[in-house]
């Protein structure tokens, strides 16, 4: 399988060099050139496959010809050996509406360690291969850094510099960060935004002789390898609701879009998916997207949901190029406009293609305590802020008629609900209790920069802290 990038300039490469390469040459996101599509035969062979080896199955077409789908299954038994539920992403029924997909059961307690726990593993594989030192850069708005830390610490191949927010993730997310102490492995408070981060982290790659220098690579879901992982869980939660025959709607959180492109992923794949529901908090310019077809910088506006503080979604480049005919030079142009005047308005007939797939609900942070202390009250279950802004959507889709009843929404609960303490003990007046592996998180020792939102000043420190490859 090869890939090229979503503004016309880069590839075709295979799909080690796009995993090593993170983001493209031309300040593009890869995607391989066509989409593996499985029969509803193939699909219905899937039940009763484990989590791992349905893993291998789903990732083996994106890397054709480089790994085999035996390494892969061995490499997903691996990377999810120490999940805390056989089941790797249980599905729990709510009601009979909805279903519940809890993806908190890896290290850090959040979805994120789904594909960074296989992303560990490949890098190993590939920069053993090629004897090459990575330098990982990545930005967070509270998971993704934990989750990159957790997996990537320790490595001799790889240093990993994850800048997240100053003072814009929950204690317990910065404490996951911050208390990761093994050589290589740097938590970065940066002096703004998850935005000014994540902008920090495309200027670095966009400077090639940067990037060359130090091997500069990326875990952020601007790497396509950290979404391939990710399909595997919406095949899972489908097979056991009755997919190919029955089909199902996903409710997902989300904020940087990468997580609801993978269900995108999943749909061009084969699995029968009704509708992909975009969940927002406050920061809600995806849904203003999908409601008017105008995508609009806003400034962002901290809430209870850190993870989804975000204006500008860096995977939504993805589903641009999809929905302008896989056209290069268009998203390009779109792309560079939106980068300069903060907005770009796409065509009624384009728009028609997002709306065949995609709806969108926003909730604000009284909306989401409310969800949570409904949920706890009635249903018995105890959610995390940003699984409460997905359930709400689910909620209203059936409602609304968006989905129709007959069809089961499955939603993404994206974090342990311990992950967001002051949140939860708010709405329900309890305060929720770390897992046994995290129970002295917050007395453990701390390492952190701290640094201005300034690309010269993070290239110094990577120069500086980075190890010899």
């Amino acid at each position: 399988m090869d890939y090229i990038s979503t503004r016309g300039q880069d590839g075709p490469l295979g799909f080690e060099q796009a995993l090593l390469s993170g983001l493209a040459r031309d300040g593009g996101l890869y995607l391989p050139v066509e989409w593996p599509r499985f029969s509803k035969a193939e699909i219905a062979a899937m039940k009763g496959l484990s989590y791992a080896e349905l893993a291998g199955r789903i990732m083996a077409p994106f890397c054709d010809g480089e790994i085999s789908e035996a390494e892969l299954t061995a490499m997903a038994a691996d990377a999810y050996a120490g999940f805390d539920d056989p089941a790797i992403a249980p599905l729990v029924k709510l009601n009979d509406d909805i279903h519940i997909l809890e993806l908190f059961h890896g290290p850090t307690i959040a979805f994120k360690d789904y594909a960074m726990q296989f992303l560990a593993r490949a890098f190993d594989r590939a920069l053993a291969k090629q004897q090459k030192h990575a330098v990982i850069l990545g930005a967070t708005s509270g998971d993704t850094g934990s989750a990159a830390l957790e997996a990537f610490q320790g490595r001799d191949a790889v240093d990993v510099f994850i800048l997240f927010p100053d003072g814009r993730v929950s204690p317990v997310q910065q404490r996951q960060m911050t208390s990761v102490t093994a050589d290589g492995a740097f938590a970065v408070s940066v002096k703004g935004d998850f935005d000014d981060c994540q902008a920090l982290v495309k200027t670095l790659f966009n400077d090639h002789q940067f990037r060359d220098q130090v091997g500069l690579s990326a875990v952020n879901s601007i790497n396509w390898a950290r979404l391939m992982p990710q399909i595997v869980y919406y095949f899972s939660s489908a097979l056991a609701l009755g997919a190919p025959d029955q089909k199902v709607a996903f409710s997902v959180p989300t904020g940087n879009f990468g997580n609801v492109f993978a269900g995108y992923a999943a749909v061009q794949m084969g699995l029968p998916v009704e509708r992909l529901i975009v969940a927002s908090n406050q920061n809600d310019i995806l849904p203003r997207f999908f409601e008017a077809g105008t995508m609009a910088r806003e400034t962002v506006v901290p809430s209870l949901s850190p993870s989804m503080d975000i204006q500008v979604s860096s995977n939504f480049e993805r589903l641009l190029f999809e929905l302008l005919g896989r056209d290069g030079a268009k998203t390009a142009a779109v792309m560079q406009d939106f980068a300069a005047s903060g907005h770009f308005t796409l065509d009624a007939d384009v728009m028609e293609r997002a709306y065949a797939l995609f709806s969108a609900y926003r909730l604000d942070d009284a909306g989401t305590v409310a969800e949570i202390a409904t949920t706890a009250k009635n249903d018995g279950m105890v959610l995390d802020p940003h699984s409460a802004v997905g359930l709400s959507a689910a909620r209203r889709a059936h409602a609304d008629g968006t989905v129709p009843k007959d069809v089961p929404i499955i939603s993404l609960a994206c974090a342990h609900p311990a992950k967001f303490e002051s949140a939860v003990e708010t709405a329900t007046g309890q305060k929720p209790v770390l897992p046994p592996h995290m129970a002295d998180l917050m007395t453990r020792p701390e390492k952190m920069q701290t640094i201005d939102a300034n690309a010269d000043a993070v290239k110094s420190l990577v120069l500086a802290r980075k190890r010899s490859g």
